[in-house]
């Protein structure tokens, strides 16, 4: 008897929902921009999800630039933050191809929850 639960798979877009949206916020600062533009036209659940992660991205890898004034913590630290802000904008970037409402690890929840009714 087994009595492990299966691995939960998060949510796909529904039907023919646009994807565009969601993979565009993932392309630079302007991107994000041009994406928050075209969603303020045609909303859509991927396409504020995904908003609302790259939304807390942007912020948490604005936010180390304080980092940057404590010279000995900030030069140590800031290479190996930015090299885990690229994995988890990768994953992002995937999740969003992939058309899923899936959240980055670790920071991905609490974007959700923090900017949980942004871009609706």
């Amino acid at each position: 008897m087994d009595t492990t639960t299966p691995a939960q798979t998060p949510p796909r877009a529904t039907g023919g929902e646009d994807k565009t949206v969601a993979i565009v916020s993932y392309l630079t600062l302007i991107g994000f921009l041009v994406a928050v533009i075209v969603h303020s036209n045609k909303k859509t659940k991927l396409g504020a999800y995904h908003l609302r992660q790259m939304l807390g991205f942007i912020i948490t890898s604005f936010a180390v630039i304080i980092l940057v004034v404590i010279p000995i913590i900030g030069w140590l630290l800031i290479p190996v933050f930015y090299i885990c802000m690229l994995v988890l904008w990768v994953m992002g970037l995937i999740a969003a191809i992939n058309g899923q409402m899936k959240p980055m690890p670790v920071v991905g929840p609490m974007y959700q929850k923090w900017f949980g009714t942004t871009f609706d």
